[in-house]
């Protein structure tokens, strides 16, 4: 989702821009923080995978990670009440970022390693950009478009030994196609979050309204295909939920908050490149994912698209 930065919350008496102040030690925490939750949000996340609907699955976290926001918003005192044009948009942005968007992810996760996941995931900010593009109008200059190039180059080879393997199956096709959608899903997501910001309304109410109205789709969605609302009684699966709700989606999110307002969303913004290493060391360790030298150099161009996409040009041009 889209930030508001227009409150810094840097060190005491340092009245720099964010951008200028240095990458102190409480920024390097924060930094550890968001990277560490994310990537290993995602081997979390295949992890309820299997008896549990993924859509009942985002349902139980959603329902946590709302109600631990709401009480972030009540101890902010936060607005809570809007017109009815804010609360359309406050569900469109919670169906894409915290509905659509993770029920594909859960449903490519059953053919996917959860690295190769996370590096799909990471293109997010090639796609915010070209979504800005078709839908607000926005230039596409060459820079993002060479980041974006390398990016879908990029997960073109790392997904090649997966699809010409001798054991290929369409599934992988199919799980790719998901993880896309659920990529485009969240950009789309963060296009409404940012009229929201446009029309003055604040970021944490906006995450409250859109989890809870998220919770209320995937609620319909379940009864009305008849899904079981039953939680996996494991110490994985409940585990993983935990993990989710609480450290992925709002510890994560709090400590991001505060490296936008201290370094910035420029250099903030190197956690999506940053994250998706920690998620392909972990399925490496922990799903013994095999690595050949065209999938490593895959999520090389995939990675380096985000760094051509996120690095900030010269003089302010593209």
């Amino acid at each position: 989702m889209r930030h508001d930065n227009s409150r810094p919350d840097a060190g005491p008496g340092d009245e720099r821009p964010p951008h200028e102040r240095p990458f102190d030690a409480t920024a390097l925490a924060l930094y550890a923080t968001v990277v560490l939750s994310w990537g290993f949000s995602w081997i979390a996340l295949r992890a309820q995978v299997g008896v549990v609907a993924p859509e009942v699955s985002v349902l139980w976290r959603f329902v946590l990670a709302g109600a631990i926001m709401w009480a972030w918003v009540a101890l902010r005192g936060e607005r809570i009440r809007f017109d009815a044009v804010t609360h359309l948009h406050f569900a469109a942005a919670g169906v894409l970022i915290f509905s659509f968007n993770f029920v594909m992810f859960y449903y490519g996760g059953m053919t996917i390693p959860s690295g190769l996941l996370a590096v799909v995931f990471s293109l997010a900010s090639i796609g915010n950009l070209l979504m800005a593009a078709l839908f607000l109008g926005q230039r596409i200059g060459p820079r993002v478009a060479f980041g974006g190039a390398l990016g879908a180059i990029g997960i073109g080879l790392l997904y090649l030994p997966e699809i010409a393997g001798a054991e290929f199956s369409p599934a992988v096709l199919v799980g790719l196609g998901m993880c896309i959608l659920g990529t485009l899903s969240f950009c789309g997501g963060n296009i409404v979050s940012g009229l929201l910001q446009k029309r003055g309304v604040a970021l944490l109410p906006t995450m409250a309204w859109g989890m809870t109205y998220s919770v209320i789709f995937l609620l319909t969605v379940s009864l009305a295909r008849g899904l079981p609302l039953i939680i996996e009684p494991t110490a994985k699966y409940i585990g993983a939920l935990v993990f989710l709700a609480i450290i992925a989606s709002v510890v994560a999110f709090a400590a991001y908050i505060g490296l936008l307002r201290r370094i910035g969303p420029a250099r903030a913004g190197y956690a999506t490149v940053l994250f998706p290493l920690v998620a392909l060391s972990v399925s490496t360790l922990v799903e013994g994912y095999a690595w050949t030298p065209l999938a490593a150099l895959g999520a090389a161009f995939a990675l380096a698209g985000n760094l051509v996409v996120l690095r900030k040009p010269r003089g302010g041009r593209d």
